[in-house]
C-alpha cells in the first residue's frame, strides 16, 4: 500500500490509523495485544492514543491505553514498526489539564513512561486551551522536539481561526508548526470539517487524521432504530444520528456496500481514505475479526457512482 506523509513532517503512514481508545477499556490487554499484532502483520503502522484514554470509564484514571501499548511494545519489540501518536490537554484530574508549558512537559514524561518508549512520533494538542498563549504551547513542543522526545506535533478539535493563528505564530517565531489536524469527520459528520477546516488544511499542507470515522459505530449499520444504542458503551455518541436522515444515509451505504461486495464500515472508511487531503481515518476495533474488516477498506476502491450517491446522501453531514 502507498504510504502517505503527515503534513510536512516526514512521517510516513499507511492510509488507516488504529485508534487506541478501546485498549484497556472495551478491549482487555490480551485482546489489545492480538489486535496490535494483527495490525502490524497486515503491513499497517499508524497507531493513535491519548493520555486521557480511558479516564471516562468507571475505576479508570487515564493512561490505560498508553500502558497497554507500552506493554505491547515491550512484549513484541515492534516499537520501530509503528508511527506512534498520542495527545495531551484533556482533564487528567490531579495531574492537570490544558496546554501550558509546565503541563505539556509533565504529561509528555508521563506518556513516555507509560508507553515504554523514548520518543513520541506525533504529539497532539487534544483540545484548544484559550487560557494559555499559543506561543507558550508551541515553545514547549519545540523544546520536546529539540530534546528528541517528540518528532512532530498536531492539533485536535481546533477551530479554523485558532488553527490558523497557531500556524501564523509558528511561522513568525520560527517554531515547529502543527503538521496535522484531528477533527470529528465522517460520512455522518461533514460540515464541521469541510466548511472552513478542510480548505485551510489543504492550503497549508496539513495532514488530516479524523476521529469517529464510523460515527461512533453508527456507520457500521448496527444501529437501526431509535432505541438501538441503549446500553451500549458509545450509545450517547450515536443517538444524534438516529434520525430519518441518518437512516436514509445507511440505506445508501448498504446499497453501495452490496455493489462492492463489502460491508458498510469498509465503504465508509474507503470514502474517507479517498477524500482529498485526508491522510488516514482513525478506526478502532475490539476484536481481530473486527480489525480484519476495517483493514479491508484500505484496498477498496469505490465506483464513481457509489461515491456520488454517498456524497449526495451525506452532504453537509446528517445533522445539517
Amino acid at each position: 500500500m502507498q504510504a502517505r506523509q503527515i503534513g510536512r513532517s516526514g512521517l510516513l503512514v499507511a492510509p488507516l490509523c488504529l485508534g487506541g481508545n478501546v485498549f484497556g477499556w472495551t478491549a482487555d490487554e490480551a485482546t489489545s495485544f492480538a489486535i496490535l499484532d494483527r495490525f502490524v502483520e497486515a503491513g499497517l503502522n499508524f497507531v493513535d492514543t491519548a493520555d486521557v484514554y480511558s479516564r471516562w470509564a468507571s475505576g479508570h484514571e487515564g493512561g490505560e491505553s498508553e500502558t497497554v501499548i507500552g506493554n505491547w511494545f515491550k512484549r513484541s519489540g515492534h516499537r520501530d514498526k509503528v508511527v506512534l501518536a498520542t495527545k495531551v490537554g484533556m482533564d487528567m484530574g490531579p495531574d492537570g489539564k490544558g496546554l501550558s508549558a509546565a503541563h505539556i512537559e509533565r504529561a509528555a514524561e508521563a506518556s513516555l513512561r507509560r508507553l515504554r518508549t523514548d520518543r513520541i512520533d506525533l504529539y497532539q494538542s487534544h483540545a484548544d486551551d484559550h487560557a494559555t498563549p499559543i506561543e507558550e504551547t508551541l515553545r514547549a513542543y519545540e523544546r520536546l522536539i529539540e530534546a528528541g522526545k517528540v518528532r512532530a506535533i498536531g492539533a485536535s478539535n481546533y477551530s479554523a481561526a485558532r488553527l490558523r493563528s497557531a500556524l501564523d505564530i509558528a511561522k513568525r517565531e520560527g517554531l515547529a508548526r502543527y503538521e496535522c489536524l484531528q477533527p470529528d469527520y465522517s460520512l455522518a459528520e461533514r460540515a464541521g470539517y469541510e466548511s472552513e477546516l478542510e480548505p485551510l488544511c489543504r492550503r497549508q499542507n496539513l495532514g488530516v487524521i479524523g476521529y469517529f470515522s464510523l460515527a461512533a459505530g453508527f456507520l457500521t449499520g448496527k444501529y437501526r432504530s431509535e432505541h438501538a444504542a441503549e446500553g451500549r458503551a458509545r450509545g450517547g455518541n450515536v443517538q444524534k444520528y438516529l434520525t430519518p436522515r441518518g437512516f436514509a444515509l445507511l440505506d445508501v451505504l448498504d446499497a453501495v456496500a452490496a455493489e462492492h461486495d463489502a460491508t458498510p464500515a469498509q465503504v465508509a472508511l474507503a470514502w474517507l481514505i479517498a477524500r482529498p487531503g485526508v491522510t488516514a481515518p482513525i478506526a478502532s476495533a475490539t476484536s481481530v475479526a473486527q480489525l480484519d474488516e476495517l483493514i479491508g477498506a484500505v484496498s477498496l476502491t469505490l465506483s464513481p457512482s457509489g461515491r456520488d450517491r454517498l456524497n449526495a446522501a451525506s452532504a453537509g453531514g446528517v445533522r445539517a
